[in-house]
């Protein structure tokens, strides 16, 4: 039996913390390739990476490379390319410069891995899922976002330090875009069975969900120098398990929804059941009033952010 091949575009913090997360936990041979700008740095981390296996007892042949043919036939391919948002750069030139890096990346993942999954981690996380399917023209349930498992372990974290508890006890769920409009479920959120609000008033769990949707400018904050990156990796690793070990998982992520919650045709962040062939279902939930009014307000935020980003495109 072929061991399972990971690639994962952009080799910065978070495609080499992917690759690290990934060769630990033995999910398959991994390509990290980055662009030929970068010379050999990819090369570099990537045997860095595989020297670490002896000591930490995992066996992954690692290869870092700026040719996609490198690539070719990957069951997992992770796009984390892109910039970050740079002083002074409006929110708009962040999203055409990304949508043409990602679009881009798409055009080579279909020529070299047209059966492929792709999870998408590059931000503006919503619109690039969106482009990466377009310009793919995989099917949706084969083009995956990474921020729910990302926001839902922030919101995890929050809740953990709060009650003091442990992490493992708390779980949560959330729906949205990613960002200012994501929408954590009080009411399906619990510790070790315990639904949040026997456990903390309302205005202390407000206070946590307002946290969580700040979590990402935080950590921006305090590093003063870039942005998050091991969380962001576990959670990319954690939806790359699934798939490859077929697992059936439940968690958010950026899915493709036409009727489903009425989206009508946009990634927007929901519970799947992620496994062999990607998001093989959707969840739909119940939702209270609140919850209903918050998550079409983070639809419309998604629906506006692509239609920027086609307009943008489009010149």
């Amino acid at each position: 039996m072929r061991r399972a091949k990971i690639s994962i575009i952009g080799a910065g913090n978070v495609g080499a913390t992917t690759a690290h997360w990934c060769a630990a936990a033995e999910l398959g041979d991994i390509v990290l390739l980055d662009i030929p700008e970068v010379g050999d740095m990819p090369k570099g981390k990537a045997l860095d990476l595989m020297q670490a296996g002896p000591i930490m007892g995992f066996d992954a042949k690692i290869t870092g490379t700026s040719n996609y043919w490198d690539t070719a036939d990957s069951d997992v391919v992770v796009i984390t390319a892109g910039i970050p948002r740079k002083p002074g750069m409006s929110r708009d030139d962040l999203l055409a410069t990304n949508a043409k890096i990602v679009g881009s990346v798409a055009e080579q993942i279909k020529k070299t891995s047209p059966n492929a999954i792709v999870i998408v981690v590059s931000n503006p996380l919503d619109a690039m899922v969106q482009r990466t399917w377009q310009v793919t023209g995989f099917p949706p349930y084969r083009v995956m976002g990474q921020a729910g498992v990302l926001d839902t372990a922030r919101f995890r974290t929050f809740v953990a330090m709060e009650l003091g508890v442990s992490v493992e006890d708390v779980s949560a769920m959330l729906l949205g875009g990613h960002g200012d409009t994501m929408v954590p479920l009080a009411s399906c959120s619990s510790v070790s069975g315990i639904p949040l609000t026997q456990l903390l008033p309302k205005e202390k769990i407000d206070a946590i969900v307002q946290r969580t949707r700040d979590g990402g400018a935080e950590i921006v904050q305090l590093l003063q120098k870039g942005s998050a990156y091991y969380a962001p990796a576990a959670a990319t690793a954690q939806m790359i398990e699934a798939i490859i070990k077929d697992k059936k998982r439940l968690l958010p992520c950026a899915a493709y929804c036409d009727q489903e919650y009425g989206v009508g045709g946009y990634y927007i962040g929901v519970p799947v059941i992620l496994g062999k062939d990607g998001v093989e279902k959707i969840i739909e939930l119940q939702l209270t009033p609140e919850e209903k009014a918050a998550f079409e307000k983070s639809v419309q935020a998604v629906k506006n952010l692509v239609e920027t980003m086609n307009k943008l495109l489009r010149g």
